[in-house]
Parts: C-alpha cells; structure tokens; sequence
C-alpha cells in the first residue's frame, strides 16, 4: 500500500506531466510532501492523503467562499445524494447527459468543480485518463472514500486559476459546478484554454430560463442553510452563449430536463421533508412515474427551454480550420 504523503493521487506520469502552478504556468516538481514551481519560490503542499493542494492561498473570494461553504456541508451533501429517489431522478439526469455526448470518446478528460468525483465515475468508460479539480479539499477526501483515485488523479484548485497546462485534455465536464462561479467569462477562457483544438466542453446545470424558476430560486437561496446565494447563479441562455463565444467555444446543444419530479426528487439539500421520502415503501416507483412525466414535458413544444436543468455542449474552435 502506498504512503498517502508519497503518492500525489496521479494514476501516471502522464496525469503529473499535465498539471502546472496556476500562478505562473511553469511546470511542477517533486520535493517531498510538497510540489515546486520551476524557477519559482511557490509552492503547493500535499495534504495527508496526497492530494495537491492548489488553493490553500492563491484563488479569487468567490471561490474562497465556495471552499469554506462547501468544506462544511461535505457530508450532509454526499449524504443526500445518496437518497433512493435521489439516485432514481440523477438517473435520469445522467442519462440525458449521454444522450449530448453520444458516441463520443472523452479522451483525456479534466472534471471541474468535481466534488465526489460523479463525472469521473459515470463516464468512466469514455475516459482515457482522468483528472478532478474542486475547490473544496473535504469533498475531495469524501471522492478519494469513494474510490475515485483508485482510477484518477484528483487535485484541489480554483475553476477560474485551474492548475493543468494548455492544450492538455480532449474534454472538460462539469456537473453541477458552473452556477458556482460568478466569473463566467474567467471560468470560459480556462477552459478553452486546457482544450485541444476541437475538444469539447460538456455540463449539467441549474438553469433559471422561465421566469417561475428564476423567482423561486432567488427566494430559496436566501433561506437555506444549504445554499449561498452569493456565489449561486443558476445559467441562462442570454447569458451563456456570448460567453462562451467570446472564450472561443462554440454552442453546439442545449437542453432543459426537470420540471415538478425534480423539484419534488432532486432537492433534499433545500426541502427538509424531502429527506423523508427515503422511509416510503415503493420511492422508486414513484420517482421514476415522476421521471416519466417530466420527461413528456421536456419534449413537449412550448416547455422545451423551461426545465429547471440544462444539459449543454460547447465545442473549442480549431482556428486552423
């Protein structure tokens, strides 16, 4: 068994190679339980099971915010995802997200905002080689307890600063992550910037779109505990695609999923009775009659874009072309 002070969570030297001191860009070497910019007086320690950490003092308020907010409630959000109707409606959730990536392979692909590692784990069949980045160094332990690591490296680091080279992965995914961050246009550029050529940027995420949604989110993240309405904007069309554009990804697919199962199924960090819906004989039957309704809506003219979840694609442009 390896020494967890030893062992940098990377699965290769490949996975070590791609990571970079998010300060300067200069490549990182090995000095103990620490790594060391080249030509350069940073450095970035290792906590007690091996994971790089990259955000201890370098990254922006919000994602400090985020770090603190999300060290905290670790647990308790592991916890409901675990739910039977939880699992039932991410499910069907997941499933969309295959349908967007259909038979593509991911290549070498980068998961920001992992948390868990739930991206590195449901496309693990697509993926070559695999790195998560999150911000919060509890979720990361709670992705290494999940046996993440056996398989991919993880580092802690900010999605605005992330700590991997140009060029460096086919694919980023993120799950959940985007409405974290305030600085889109940051968060864009970085990951246009990690992608190859023609590589393709893939998220599931909150979308407040109707109008109905965008109201009650605003009140709901003021009054849970769970929830930090300060660093918490779900996306909007209107609000995405010139973003996006504007850091050299192109729009290829956007979608909603997610109408009155998911706020019902998927919300147990909000609802508190929601948590109860675990006890009732048969929750999996009726999530998935629930999933079934709302899947009816989401293909239903007229409610395409008024889901609360969108599952979307973005495609690097290839300027050689």
């Amino acid at each position: 068994m390896s020494d967890p002070k030893t062992d940098t969570g990377m699965t290769d030297n490949s996975s070590f190679d791609r990571l970079r001191c998010p300060e300067t860009g200069a490549r990182l070497v090995r000095d103990g339980d620490v790594l060391r910019a080249e030509s350069s007086a940073r450095s970035y320690r290792l906590n007690d099971l091996g994971v790089p950490l990259f955000a201890e003092s370098f990254l922006s308020s919000d994602a400090e915010r985020q770090r603190d907010h999300y060290d905290r409630i670790a647990a308790a959000y592991v916890e409901h995802l675990d739910y039977p109707h939880t699992e039932v409606y991410t499910d069907y959730l997941d499933r969309a997200l295959y349908e967007a990536i259909g038979s593509r392979d991911l290549g070498v692909t980068a998961e920001l905002c992992c948390g868990r590692g739930e991206a590195l784990r449901l496309l693990s069949d697509r993926i070559r080689e695999g790195i998560g980045v999150d911000i919060s160094e509890e979720m990361l332990n709670a992705a290494i307890h999940e046996g993440v690591r056996d398989t991919w490296a993880l580092v802690q680091g900010d999605a605005t600063k992330v700590p991997l080279a140009d060029e460096s992965v086919d694919s980023v995914v993120m799950l959940g992550g985007i409405h974290h961050v305030n600085d889109r246009d940051g968060l864009f550029r970085e990951i246009a910037r990690i992608l190859k050529p023609g590589g393709r940027f893939y998220w599931r995420e909150p979308v407040s779109d109707f109008l109905l949604w965008r109201g009650l989110r605003a009140l709901i993240y003021r009054l849970s505990p769970a929830l930090d309405h300060e660093t918490e904007r779900p996306l909007r069309y209107i609000e995405t695609r010139q973003p996006l554009d504007d850091a050299g990804l192109t729009l290829d697919h956007w979608r909603t999923y997610g109408y009155a199962g998911f706020c019902l199924f998927m919300n147990s960090d909000v609802l508190v009775f929601n948590r109860l819906f675990r006890f009732l004989p048969g929750i999996r039957a009726l999530t998935r009659f629930s999933v079934w309704v709302d899947d009816v809506l989401a293909r239903t003219p007229g409610m395409r874009m008024r889901g609360l979840q969108v599952v979307g694609v973005a495609s690097k442009k290839d300027e050689a072309t």
